[in-house]
């Protein structure tokens, strides 16, 4: 049947009228806003989802807002944060110049928020409202669980603690602590129950907690990814006992990986105490955006939101679960919320990622130690103990937690240590798996050389020079110098400029080589001392009270993996 032409006419007059009525009565959003949200992969399906239903219905109501969200490593944004102030946190060193800062940060624990705001970052808050949950769990293989008395039993990290030490067969993996908040809640927690487990006995605590650090240190992967791959692929004998035995990681990352229908299926065990859960805060970093920010940040309270969660293994903000959730076997039937879980202190936090960078990183060192006269001066703070006998017990602490896989060295300076030189070996650099009695005899027996004064200058770049003859590639190859004073060295030697002009053309960019200068007490030179390492690459620490150079020192270790460069 053929329409006539009067017919055609009305047609397109009236799809004509139906586009102009469909035109104005929805808003125009040529200018709509925008707000970017950065998130954990893990946790940004349900995000896009609830972004765009809310978007939707903002556009409904005549409000037009356009929402991205994207994925971005937590560890990269808190770099990229940090550096704004130039910062750094350790263990996760510089921002990569990639990253892409949001005006709403959605990391996946609050312990990255406290770990910046401690280190000075006043542009992040120091808290923010969560909107998921995901508890911390060890993560282990079925058959290996039930050797632990799971289902039945309650699983403690003493318990973990005490098998370990008492089972070589049983593997402990974790992901690296300082850039994964599943690996840093995991280390808190057995580092605590390591400590615990000595008794009372100061000494024999620090044995047992550092003997379960090196056991983390051995397993650990740099990405989850690569962690989750080292579980056993088959319930046999031998692959059990050669793949990973047990790992802290999220509830979410079991629920997952069984999802995948994998051989030998995960069994998540809710061990106590408690680890500190994710718990995905959401941070608004752009004040521009406050206002936006805080209406979607409403949406996320709600039924729909935390169903989408549930879909992605992730419950809500109070520990409920959603729709499509696949609770785990021997869940417990209520969490603990924000509101009754406290964060550890950061002090705390940061003093323990120190120790561990200290034992994971491979090194080859030289200790330089001042033995001049005023090394003598004794320590009010330290019961009467000299500078020397601070100095010396801070690095016997550090020793210990050296594996021997590092090489290590010992000088002393003052002046005219050996014949007209100002410096002498007392250890050459060598693995401590061969020398470290020798170098804890050597502690022993150093002196300070009364009416001794500090040939600083001369020593540095005599120290610089030997690690650099004998550099190892594969290694982080430092000198690191202890001093109590300014360059005094009656017999004239190298000026500061002087120097600073010999590193820089001893410096080779295919060796690179850290200096790290530590002064103790209140009359070092750290204007200088900050201008030879911001030269040549590394880091100045100072200890106004000498009673504190333990806690410098490992600070002072864990520089090396920040990766700092000559300025």
């Amino acid at each position: 049947m053929k329409l006539g032409a009067a017919t055609v006419a009305v047609l397109v007059v009236l799809a004509g009228s139906w586009y102009a009525f469909r035109k104005y009565s929805q808003p125009s959003c040529g200018n709509a806003a925008k707000l970017s949200i950065g998130a954990p992969a893990d946790i940004v399906p349900a995000l896009k989802d609830q972004a765009t239903e809310w978007s939707r219905q903002a556009r409904r109501d005549h409000n037009c807002v356009d929402i991205e969200v994207f994925d971005e490593d937590p560890a990269d944004v808190a770099a990229a944060l940090a550096g704004k102030t130039n910062k750094t946190l350790t263990g996760v060193g510089q921002a990569n110049g990639k990253t892409r800062v949001p005006d709403v940060w959605v990391a996946d624990s609050s312990l990255w928020l406290q770990r910046l705001h401690a280190a000075g970052a006043q542009s992040v808050p120091a808290d923010a409202k969560s909107i998921a949950r995901s508890p911390l769990v060890l993560a282990m293989p079925e058959p290996i669980a039930t050797t632990f008395g799971w289902p039945q039993k309650q699983i403690t990290y003493p318990d973990l603690i005490g098998k370990v030490a008492a089972d070589q067969k049983v593997r402990v993996g974790i992901v690296e602590p300082s850039r994964d908040a599943t690996g840093l809640g995991g280390l808190l927690t057995l580092a605590a129950a390591a400590q615990a487990a000595g008794g009372g006995d100061a000494t024999q605590a620090t044995q047992v907690a550092t003997a379960a650090l090196r056991a983390l240190a051995a397993g650990r992967s740099s990405l989850r990814a690569d962690l989750m791959q080292k579980f056993p692929r088959g319930s046999d004998a031998t692959t059990l006992s050669s793949g990973l035995s047990v790992a802290p990681l999220s509830e979410q990352a079991v629920i997952q990986y069984n999802g995948q229908q994998p051989p030998v299926r995960l069994a998540a065990l809710y061990a106590e105490p408690a680890a500190p859960a994710l718990d995905y805060p959401y941070a608004v970093l752009s004040n521009d955006k406050a206002s936006i920010a805080n209406e979607l940040l409403k949406s996320l309270d709600s039924q729909g939101f935390r169903d989408k969660l549930g879909a992605v293994g992730l419950r809500g903000a109070d520990g409920s679960a959603g729709k499509g959730f696949q609770t785990p076997a021997n869940a417990p039937a209520a969490l603990a919320t924000p509101a009754t879980t406290q964060l550890p202190d950061a002090a705390a936090v940061e003093g323990l990622l120190t120790k561990w960078q200290a034992i994971t990183l491979p090194a080859r060192m030289l200790a330089v130690i001042d033995v001049s006269g005023s090394m003598l001066e004794p320590v009010p703070t330290a019961g009467g103990a000299t500078r020397m006998q601070v100095t010396l017990e801070a690095a016997r602490k550090g020793m210990s937690l050296f594996d021997d896989s590092w090489a290590l060295g010992l000088w002393v300076f003052s002046t005219l240590l050996d014949g007209n030189k100002d410096y002498k070996q007392v250890v050459p650099i060598g693995p401590l798996a061969g020398q470290r009695t020798q170098c804890l005899q050597a502690l022993a027996t150093i002196q300070p050389k009364r009416n001794g004064d500090t040939a600083l200058y001369d020593t540095i770049l005599a120290a610089y020079k030997a690690v650099q003859e004998g550099y190892e590639s594969g290694r982080v190859n430092s000198i690191i110098v202890m001093t109590d004073g300014e360059n005094d060295d009656p017999a004239g030697g190298l000026s500061l400029e002087q120097l600073i002009a010999e590193l820089k053309k001893t410096a080779d960019p295919a060796k690179p080589i850290q200096v790290i200068l530590i002064g103790i007490g209140d009359k070092v030179g750290e204007a200088q001392m900050r201008q030879i390492t911001d030269a040549v690459g590394g880091g100045t620490f100072v200890a106004p009270d000498p009673a504190k150079i333990g806690d410098i020192f490992l600070q002072a270790i864990a520089l090396r993996s920040q990766g700092t460069q000559p300025k």
